[in-house]
């Protein structure tokens, strides 16, 4: 199986988690995920079986929407709602001009400082790690980050219903922090939902359930999205049987004048119509092969 499944993950369980459950029952295909998802958080997760774990760096770079709650009044370490507590404050009454108000701040270009419970490395150690081992660990370095839109409706006194698409990297938590503190209290994230990430939609995505249940079957998963049909929004080059052999032979003159338009980014495909290559022209008329796809799933 060389494909990519979209989960609905559901909460309580970690990403690596559903790529575990998966992975156990594709073996030996290798299996990796798009988008890391707090255990907490429900919604997309694009699960890459086999050969289509090398589309990864094409893929990986799109926005992300997400719904959510922001519980108002309480702070936890995590910024979550699993969390320890670890400070609460009075909560405000919030206008409906105030809120328009937050949300056209935290809208556009903004920097944000990621939670101290994250994946990022410091000497080679995810923060996480660190801080739940008790270490002292000084907040990341602030990063920049886009949000395209962020639409804000007070669903009781201390709670805020949120939608947001933004750019990869941004932490859904920390936005929850400071539109707290913008307020005048603090907060966490109660809720959270993605919708969107990059071209996969929530509304193309199975239960995770009912994805196990059709590989214990023996059945493959429904909706599954092939090698070609990921790549959907780059340029396509279709190529003959001889050029076919020499790509696979790792022989990028096999593209010399026949570099398509649009790129710089095309795909290479078969007669048949599956996935060669994905190649990076360096000219109008010649291209580098940037990873070649097997039709067996063996190899590298």
């Amino acid at each position: 199986m060389n494909a990519i499944v979209l989960v609905d993950k559901p909460a309580g369980i970690s990403s690596a988690e559903v790529v575990r459950r998966v992975k156990s029952r594709v073996k030996p295909a290798r299996v990796g995920h798009l988008g890391t998802l707090d255990p907490f958080a429900t919604g997309i997760l694009p699960i890459m079986i086999g050969e289509a774990t090398k589309l990864a760096p094409f893929i990986d770079g799109g926005d992300k929407e997400y719904t959510g709650l922001i519980r108002l009044g309480v702070e936890t370490d995590t910024l979550d709602r699993d969390g320890a507590v670890v400070r609460r404050a009075d909560v405000p009454s919030i206008s409906a001009d105030k809120l328009a108000q937050v949300a056209a701040q935290f809208t556009g270009a903004i920097e944000q400082v990621p939670p101290v419970f994250s994946a990022i490395k410091r000497a080679g150690v995810p923060l996480y790690r660190l801080a739940r081992r008790g270490d002292d660990v000084a907040p990341p370095e602030k990063r920049s980050v886009a949000i395209k839109r962020l639409d804000l409706n007070c669903e009781a006194p201390d709670a805020i219903r949120f939608v947001a698409t933004c750019s990869p990297g941004t932490y859904a938590r920390a936005l929850a922090r400071d539109i707290g503190v913008a307020i005048g209290t603090v907060a966490h994230l109660e809720q959270l939902r993605r919708t969107r990430n990059g071209a996969f939609s929530i509304a193309d995505a199975t239960a995770l359930a009912d994805i196990l249940a059709a590989l214990d079957s023996g059945a493959p998963p429904t909706r599954l999205i092939g090698l070609r049909a990921a790549l959907a929004g780059i340029p396509e080059l279709v190529v003959d049987a001889t050029a076919e052999k020499r790509l696979r032979n790792g022989d990028s003159r096999a593209l010399d004048s026949l570099v398509p338009s649009g790129g710089p980014l095309f795909k290479v495909v078969s007669e048949s119509g599956e996935l060669i290559a994905v190649a990076r022209a360096t000219s109008r008329v010649t291209a580098i092969v940037e990873r070649i796809f097997n039709p067996e799933g063996t190899g590298a």
